[in-house]
């Protein structure tokens, strides 16, 4: 089987300064995309916000001859979604590729999560 790549394509990952969204980001910059580093930087709680984690990434992936840029907007919201879009735009012109990785899921039932992402 061939492998897969992905090069000259722009993916937006959320939540992408650590865990599952960091190793997506990384593989799909191995296999060529350009990638938009999205990470709030919060605690597992939701609350406050970091630029380092979502910068982090960056450097790792450009360490690696890649190319990628950070957002540290809120996907909690239509225009946190829009700002991650216009990074995108901005850095690479594009978007080919969306993984939404990032939450904190504290109604842990998905059927009750509403349309804005708030429990009923």
């Amino acid at each position: 089987m061939a492998d897969i790549g992905y090069d000259g394509k722009v993916a937006i990952i959320t939540g992408a300064g650590g865990g599952l969204g960091r190793c997506h980001a990384l593989e799909l910059a191995r296999r060529g995309a350009r990638i938009v580093i999205n990470d709030l930087g919060g605690s597992v709680a939701g609350d406050g916000g970091d630029k380092g984690p979502a910068q982090h990434v960056v450097d790792e992936i450009v360490a690696l001859g890649g190319e990628a840029v950070a957002n540290t907007d809120s996907i909690a919201t239509a225009e946190g979604g829009e700002a991650v879009v216009a990074t995108a735009m901005e850095a690479f012109g594009t978007v080919d590729i969306v993984i939404n990785n990032a939450g904190i899921l504290r109604d842990k039932t998905f059927h009750n999560l509403t349309p804005s992402c708030s429990s009923p």
